[in-house]
C-alpha cells in the first residue's frame, strides 16, 4: 500500500463540506421532527425485507457518547477545543510529510468535533429550548446502540482511517533495511 504525499487536498474545504453536510443535516431535523423522548419514536425506517437496519429519529444529548458527562457542557466544548488544537498543531508539524489518507482522516476528525462543538456552542449562546443539545438522528435498529450523528460518523470513520495510517506506516518502516548501528568501542583494560 503506497501512500503517497498530498499536496492538492484542499483540507479547508473539505472539512467547510462536512460541516455543511451535517448541520444542514441537523436543520432539517429539528425543523421537521419533534424530539422523541428516548428515541422511541421513529419518523423514517430503512430495512431489508423485514429487517430493520436504521431508523431516523431526533433526540438532544447533553453529554458525549453514550450520554456520559451530561450537563458538561463547559468542558466539553474545551476538551473538543483542545483536541482540534492538537490535530491543528500535529498537521502544522507534519505539513511536509503528510500523506493523503493521513490528511483525509484528520479532516474528518476535525469536521466531526466541529459540527458537534457548534451544537454545544449554540446551546451556551443562544440558551433556548430550540438548541438544547447536540442534535442526534441515526438510530441502529439491529442492535442496542446510542443514537448518534453525522458529525459522529466522521470522527468515527476519521479515527479508523488514521489508525488504518498508522498501522500501515508501522508495517511499512518495519519493512525497510534497518542501517547498521555502531557498536561503542570498550576500552581494554
Amino acid at each position: 500500500m503506497t501512500m503517497k504525499k498530498s499536496t492538492t487536498l484542499p483540507s479547508a474545504l473539505f472539512v467547510a463540506a462536512l460541516v455543511a453536510i451535517d448541520q444542514f443535516i441537523k436543520l432539517l431535523i429539528v425543523k421537521n421532527y419533534a424530539v422523541a423522548v428516548n428515541s422511541q419514536r421513529s419518523y423514517f425506517t430503512f430495512r431489508i425485507g423485514s429487517f430493520k437496519i436504521f431508523s431516523l429519529t431526533h433526540i438532544r444529548n447533553n453529554g458525549a457518547g453514550w450520554s456520559i458527562l451530561g450537563g458538561k457542557t463547559v468542558f466539553l466544548i474545551v476538551f473538543t477545543v483542545i483536541i482540534l488544537a492538537a490535530i491543528l498543531v500535529y498537521a502544522v508539524v507534519r505539513r511536509k510529510k503528510i500523506t493523503t489518507l493521513e490528511q483525509i482522516s484528520l479532516c474528518m476528525i476535525v469536521a466531526g468535533g466541529v459540527g458537534n462543538l457548534i451544537d454545544r456552542c449554540r446551546m451556551l449562546i443562544e440558551g433556548t429550548d430550540v438548541f438544547s443539545g447536540v442534535i442526534d438522528y441515526i438510530r441502529l435498529d439491529f442492535m442496542n446502540f446510542p443514537v448518534f450523528n453525522f458529525a459522529d460518523c466522521c470522527v468515527t470513520f476519521g479515527a479508523l482511517l488514521f489508525c488504518i495510517y498508522v498501522v500501515a506506516d508501522e508495517v511499512k518502516a518495519s519493512k525497510k533495511p534497518k542501517k547498521p548501528t555502531e557498536e561503542p568501542e570498550t576500552a581494554d583494560e
